[in-house]
């Protein structure tokens, strides 16, 4: 299985947890350069995922939100 597939299989949550690992462990300071941008790419990829997912699922739910006439039925978010 190459990254790209084993990337594919993570949920947002999985590869959100990973993503926050790679994170401390660029930030820690401790990684030699290779492995610093090796980690990095990793990082990029799985940032990228999650977004993907994040979008996957605002379209899902403006589907379920979407009316017969085709127009949606969104309101504001207030997060107060």
């Amino acid at each position: 299985m190459n990254d790209k597939s084993k990337d594919k299989s993570l949920d947002f949550e999985k590869s959100l947890a990973k993503l926050e690992s790679i994170i401390e462990a660029l930030e820690d300071g401790d990684l030699p350069l290779n492995e610093s941008i090796k980690t990095f790419e990793e990082g990029v990829k799985l940032t990228k995922h999650c977004q993907e997912l994040l979008t996957k699922a605002e379209l899902k739910i403006q589907k379920l939100l979407e009316k017969d006439d085709g127009t949606l039925d969104l309101e504001d978010f207030d997060d107060k």
